[in-house]
């Protein structure tokens, strides 16, 4: 439907009266504006910026955010695209048969209320061989600083008003360039030009690098680059236990359809819930058949769903499409959302589920998660449960969970939630700041965090608070420890603990930002001799180590079913048909280097899943975090992390 000329223009009267009356007008410094023009707007002091950006964004040796790079979304697009067929709108339309006459093409346009707050236009495209293809209009039409949802970017989505476009999502899902099984793409388009764009800004805190947006959300991996292959350019990670087995893959999945939380126009024909609901039906059982199916099923709705594999992602999010339509067979019409997994229930956390996990965890979670490791997909209380102390961390200190601003602000602005998810943290044994009313504090007071517990060789020991919270000063003191230790540059981010004695020390740190302090957290440091001080350690250390171990068990081809994401063995990771040489051994870096999170060293994978935690259960030897650093048990752990201390070196 196209909107009628003068339609159009009252919106856009209308729209404009709203912002000069809320800003001062139109050109007002921080005023939203769709077409880009003018500098972009300034991320906000003390407060988190992080938003649908990954946890570990590959923080490199310069300091650059890699995931966050022009290099990263030109590497993935290569990937995908390396023939420039939808490098436009008009060109991805054409290449998936938009348009055609063939296959199947349904509209549906509404109000994104809980997730980026768009009034949205969507185009979705089911073809003859089962691949989809989606293209969705993004219509903002806001007075604030921020992104917020408003009635008036649905009604511009409906009147197509492109005084309003912000951009243009795309998705396709079917086989990748050089065949395989099929996965989700991502694209987006600038809503003007139609120009593919590398970088995207979904809530007015700063343009990011596609595709981590759209996949921090949907599942997607956020590994780092590969060295640059024979044209000078480097590669987007390969996915080991992708089932599709090609570079572009990041094994993210298409999310539900959940019609509760759209708005739908009142009035206007054609765009009403009721006269769009079968259309959303049949696009939600579309999505349906892109999930593995675990197991047999004889329910029609299955049939078209292909088999998965031990490894990949077990169709998680297939229970929530049949519960939204009434369970197997799908027999209701209408979408309703009153699901409760089984574990929930049973545990009697129905409600701390219906209050937060469902709105402002469900989406994101519910796409992760692998056959060998699905504790983060949170579908059972306990999985929830275990993962109670990093829930602390990304909710309540570092601030970037829940991962968009406008789930972000919903979580702190609807009453009681917040306090609800604190009350089971502070059930489990954690601390949640509280203010004076008993309210829990909104991230952006300093955190102290100088890192974990370790283990150095006699003589000069570098500290570090970098890792600290909103923090604009420090102040750190030798607590107790032999005789003989000196603390030097004690009210800088990076002092030095000098100690020649062996034997264990204690220090602490406060953070702080004017005048507020964070609360002491402590570190210990065991000094013993013989222990290989962290700038001498290699990656050559590091792999060796790794092949000793019982690692390489699972993380290789011939692993143990179901395999990781990485393989730790001498492989030919560039496709020059010599496996294990040095420009392998490059790759292989990379590769490891991105399980190293420098943003918060403790939460890295190479250090946090062989210690036992959501690693299948299973504590590698050499790894066991409850001994002391130095102990034979750690050994391994103290390795990694005196690597990884002195920022991971090749």
């Amino acid at each position: 439907m196209h909107p009628s000329r003068t339609a159009s223009r009252a919106l856009a009267l209308l729209a404009g009266s709203l912002l000069v009356a809320a800003c001062g007008g139109g050109g007002a410094p921080g005023d939203v504006n769709p077409r880009g023009e003018g500098p972009p707007p300034p991320t906000v002091s003390g407060a988190p910026n992080s938003f649908l950006l990954f946890p570990n964004p590959q923080v490199q040796a310069d300091g650059t955010v890699q995931t966050n790079t022009e290099a990263y979304a030109k590497a993935y697009y290569e990937a995908l695209d390396p023939n420039t067929q939808r490098d436009t709108l008009d060109k991805f339309k054409a290449v998936n048969g938009f348009g055609s006459g063939t296959g199947e093409e349904i509209l549906v346009v509404f109000g994104d209320k809980r997730d980026l707050g768009y009034g949205r236009r969507m185009y979705v495209r089911r073809n003859p061989n089962g691949s989809l293809a989606f293209y969705v209009e993004n219509y903002l039409v806001s007075p604030g600083v921020d992104y917020a949802y408003s009635p008036l970017n649905l009604e511009a989505a409906i009147l197509q008003d492109r005084n309003w476009i912000v951009g243009v999502n795309a998705i396709e899902f079917g086989p990748g360039p050089n065949g395989g099984a099929a996965f989700p793409r991502w694209y987006n388009f600038n809503g003007l030009t139609g120009q593919r764009n590398t970088f995207v800004d979904l809530d007015n805190r700063g343009e990011k690098a596609m595709p981590g947006p759209c996949i921090s959300c949907h599942g997607g991996r956020g590994d780092a680059l590969t060295p640059p292959a024979t044209n000078g350019k480097p590669l987007f990670n390969l996915v080991r236990n992708a089932t599709s087995e090609q570079r572009g893959d990041v094994t993210g999945r298409l999310h539900p359809f959940e019609a509760d939380a759209f708005d739908f126009s009142a009035t206007r024909a054609g765009f009403t819930r009721a006269e769009q609901e079968a259309r959303i039906k049949k696009i939600n059982s579309w999505i349906l058949c892109t999930y593995p199916l675990p197991a047999p099923s004889s329910f029609p709705e299955d049939q078209c769903r292909p088999v998965a594999s031990q490894s990949e992602w077990q169709g998680t999010a297939a229970q929530l499409i049949k519960a939204f339509y009434g369970g197997d067979g799908l027999p209701s019409a209408t979408f309703a959302d009153n699901f409760v997994p089984p574990s929930w229930e049973a545990a009697g956390q129905s409600t701390l589920y219906k209050e937060v996990v469902a709105p402002a965890c469900r989406t994101c979670h519910n796409m992760r998660g692998t056959g060998g490791n699905s504790d983060i997909d949170f579908t059972t209380f306990e999985k929830f449960a275990a993962y109670a102390d990093r829930i602390k961390i990304h909710v309540f200190e570092r601030g970037n969970m829940p991962l968009a601003k406008i789930v972000y602000d919903a979580f702190w602005g609807t009453p009681g939630r917040a306090d609800r998810l604190a009350r089971f943290l502070e059930a489990r044994g954690y601390t949640i700041a509280r203010d004076t009313a008993g309210n829990p504090i909104q991230p952006g007071r300093p955190v102290a965090n100088p890192g974990p517990d370790r283990v150095a060789p006699p003589g000069a020991i570098a500290l570090s608070a970098t890792q600290s919270l909103y923090a604009a000063s420090y102040a750190w003191s030798l607590v107790s420890g032999p005789a003989g230790a000196t603390l030097t540059g004690a009210t800088t981010a990076t002092p030095t603990l000098n100690a020649t004695a062996e034997g264990s020390y204690v220090l602490s740190l406060v953070a702080s930002n004017g005048t507020t302090q964070s609360a002491a957290t402590p570190l210990r440091v065991v000094v013993k001799a013989g222990t290989k001080a962290p700038g001498t350690i290699r990656f050559a250390d590091i792999k060796s180590a790794i092949q000793a171990s019982t690692c390489t068990n699972c993380h290789s081809p011939t692993g143990t079913l179901p395999r990781p994401p990485v393989y730790y063995t001498n492989e030919d990771r560039n496709g020059d048909g010599i496996a294990g040489d040095a420009t392998d051994d490059a790759f292989f870096y990379a590769e490891l280097r991105g399980r190293v999170n420098m943003t918060e060293i403790g939460a890295s994978a190479l250090l946090r899943k062989p210690s036992g935690n959501h690693h299948g259960g299973n504590l590698i030897p050499r790894f066991d975090t409850t001994k002391d650093p130095g102990a034979p048990e750690r050994d391994l752990y103290d390795l990694f992390l005196n690597w990884i201390l002195s920022g991971a070196p090749q």
